[in-house]
């Protein structure tokens, strides 16, 4: 007996009201994107925050962005090891298959699994050094990256000094994916870290010449 239940009423009208008026509207394009497949020019590897909205942020429309998302926008190193690995699937199917140009690692503020692995790190989360805390084995793909922060001493810039290092972790294991490096060594592929104010609505990029993250202007 299957354990799902009927989606929530709020749910249902708020389905009902875009099939009315957004769908609706443009029938043809969602037409087309189902006869034609899918054709990204991005991967974007975000946050499972829900205060994190990729499409908004870039204006984005249906089939612009293939969207991985999971807890602190991390990625794991290249592991090739017969077992689950749900972030390497989608690089792997993004880079060889769908071919995008671009792979964004989106971090933001008030990352709560940035903060759960400074809390675990600083011996504050023994539930999360359990070898059954899921979060917790994720979150030690941080840990090269809580290093380098480990001695700033206020909690708040510790945090956010970790939420863009988290982001540069990434960045560095994605080269080691043997498709991702031979795609940005041939010039088919660039990546881009990027960090949300979630706050202030700001957005920075990480800059390799200038060596962190500066803000990108509204114009």
């Amino acid at each position: 007996m299957s354990h799902a239940r009927a989606l929530p009423a709020y749910l249902v009208q708020r389905y009902q009201g875009w099939k009315a008026t957004n769908y609706s509207e443009n029938r043809a394009w969602f037409k087309r994107l189902a006869s034609e497949g899918q054709h990204p020019r991005a991967m974007v590897i975000s946050c499972c925050d829900s205060r994190v909205h990729v499409t908004s942020i870039f204006g984005a429309d249906q089939g612009e962005f293939f969207i991985h998302r999971n807890i602190a926008a991390l990625v794991p190193p290249y592991s090739p090891d017969g077992m689950h690995h749900g972030t390497s699937a989608a690089i792997e199917y993004a880079v060889t298959a769908l071919k995008v140009a671009h792979v964004l690692v989106l971090g933001h503020s008030s990352c709560g699994g940035v903060q759960g692995c400074v809390n675990m790190c600083s011996g504050k989360a023994p539930e999360l050094e359990e070898k059954s805390s899921f979060v917790g084995r994720w979150l030690d793909i941080l840990r090269p990256g809580y290093e380098k922060v480990a001695n700033i001493p206020d909690p708040a810039d510790q945090a956010r000094a970790l939420e863009k290092q988290a982001v540069l972790v990434s960045i560095e294991n994605l080269m080691t994916f043997p498709f991702v490096r031979e795609a940005v060594e041939d010039g088919n592929l660039t990546l881009h870290g990027l960090w949300n104010e979630i706050g202030e609505g700001e957005l920075e990029c990480y800059s390799p010449d200038a060596g962190h993250f500066v803000p990108l202007s509204a114009g």
